[in-house]
């Protein structure tokens, strides 16, 4: 009897898959792995599915490509699937946000198309014409656009919106601009774009770029225009503290801080400062981060963390170099303000910004970092805290006369018995203005912005708060019984002059 061979048990296929553009988008499995790796090696996971991954690869067969796929995902647990070499580079090119421009022609949106070029030029070009500050691009997967925004005098105002295809050929296109690596898209990477506009003038933009939800990423460039001083004329504080401001600026050592929140004018105004001070006989330091604006005569040193040149390796610099005055662009740190506040008692001048809310409480915060009171008493000499406004638009604002209501609330934030000296004489009341919107203003009802300012002079009186840690109510009643005017009475005031209304004063004065 002859036994009948069995026949070879028959290997189960390998699973095809092909593309849809409707795979959800695996970003925990893309983490580390390269757009050009995967199109190079022709295989992408897909998902997780009970647990284990699921991969597309063209060469389902092939033990050592298996094998280096389980070494990247770190996991044995790999369902394979086979796909064409076309369908893989599609998956690919959706994960990462490549899309074709159509189907019959193949074509794809790239960097160096000149629809992508002139989108982004003529983006910074109407941003630099609307006055704006900074450019937003923010692709939106929901509502498959990528929206520009410009903010102008503060706000962000939408611009245009892009067909949603563009948005990796717009973040390639500024990245290459930048000189920023166009293939990492996972990691946020910053640069600076030098840029000429069409009539010549030559400007900087700040660029930086942040991987979002949905493996797409936005870009903010800030623009900088180099060389614009303003005045103190231009800065617009009310007369009697500009009078005491420029007061203190004659004195020949000291320390004058600056503060107040990111985009409220500091480094302008410290800049104004430096103006008058700039003079032939006298020589005198910078150190910021950036620098934004350039004045002829001064020495003016970029900060650069990443190879140490911080404030204060610069501020040890400095204090070698012979210096007058010094202006440092921040006091972050402990070493930073001990030095600005030795230098100031040893016979310099020395002018520094806080990220601080007011005046009275920078007071307590430079103690709170541990500098000696009795060195801080003796070479603070004030604290200027400001804040940025919109300004009403001249050609659309609107006068009226305020009810009782508005007028009470006006009193009270400004202090009742000071209000009514302010509005004495005008039987009928002040004239106050709104705002309407016009083209000139893009319809927001502003233009332009203006600032608030809130002076602190070190007096006797308050040397001595400083050397007893008094507290910030304490500090501010003292400095408001000797003449004080804070960020809400400052407000309010350019609010009676009709420059600005209420809503806008309380929208940076009570944050």
């Amino acid at each position: 009897m002859t036994h009948q061979a069995k026949k070879p048990r028959r290997e189960e296929a390998t699973p095809r898959i092909f593309f849809s553009s409707g795979y959800p988008i695996p970003d925990d499995l893309l983490h580390n792995l390269s757009y050009e790796f995967l199109r190079r090696e022709l295989w992408t996971p897909l998902g997780k599915k009970d647990g284990r991954i699921q991969v597309a690869v063209d060469e389902p067969e092939n033990l050592l490509k298996k094998d280096m796929i389980e070494n990247l995902l770190r996991t044995k647990a790999v369902d394979y699937l086979g796909a064409a070499r076309e369908d893989i580079l599609k998956f690919i090119d959706h994960f990462y946000g490549v899309e074709e421009r159509g189907r019959d022609s193949g074509a794809v949106v790239s960097e160096s198309d000149s629809k992508i070029v002139r989108l982004v030029n003529e983006m910074i070009n109407e941003a630099c014409q609307r006055r704006a500050s900074d450019i937003h691009v923010e692709p939106d997967g929901k509502d498959r656009q990528v929206y520009i925004r410009f903010r102008i005098d503060g706000e962000c105002i939408g611009f245009k919106a892009h067909p949603y295809d563009f948005r990796a050929a717009i973040v390639s296109r500024i990245k290459i601009m930048a000189n920023l690596d166009i293939t990492e898209r996972r990691l946020p990477q910053d640069g600076k774009i030098q840029y000429k506009r069409p009539n010549g003038e030559e400007i900087e933009l700040r660029v930086a770029t942040i991987p979002t939800h949905g493996y797409v990423e936005d870009v903010v460039m800030r623009i900088l225009t180099r060389g614009k001083i303003m005045t103190m004329g231009e800065l617009q504080m009310e007369p009697d503290t500009r009078e005491r401001f420029e007061a203190l600026l004659k004195k020949p050592y000291g320390l004058i801080l600056l503060v107040g929140p990111t985009g409220s004018g500091k480094t302008t105004t410290a800049h104004a400062a430096l103006h008058i001070l700039n003079r032939p006989g006298v020589k005198i330091w910078t150190v910021e981060d950036p620098v934004e604006i350039t004045q002829k005569g001064i020495r003016q040193v970029q900060a650069h963390h990443k190879i140490g040149l911080d404030f204060s390796s610069a501020m040890r610099a400095f204090l070698r170099a012979d210096p007058d005055i010094i202006m440092v662009g921040e006091m972050r740190d402990y070493e930073t303000a001990k030095m600005g506040v030795d230098a100031s008692t040893t016979g310099h001048l020395v002018l520094s910004t806080l990220h601080t809310n007011n005046a009275p409480e920078t007071i307590i915060r430079l103690l709170d970092m541990g500098i000696d009171p009795f060195a801080f008493a003796d070479s603070l000499l004030c604290v200027m805290a400001q804040r940025l406004v919109r300004r009403l638009c001249r050609h659309c604002r609107a006068p009226y006369r305020p009810d009782p209501g508005e007028l009470a609330d006006l009193a009270r934030n400004y202090g009742e018995r000071e209000f009514q000296r302010q509005v004495q004489g005008d039987a009928e009341g002040p004239t106050l203005y709104r705002a309407v919107g016009c083209p000139e203003c893009h319809g927001t009802g502003y233009r332009g912005m203006m600032g608030l300012y809130e002076l602190l002079i070190a007096t006797d009186p308050i040397k001595q708060m400083i050397i007893g840690r008094k507290s910030i109510a304490a500090v501010r009643r003292t400095a408001m019984g000797q003449g004080m005017r804070t960020l809400m009475q400052s407000g309010i005031l350019k609010v009676l002059g009709g420059d600005t209304d209420f809503v806008e004063v309380l929208s940076v004065c009570m944050r």
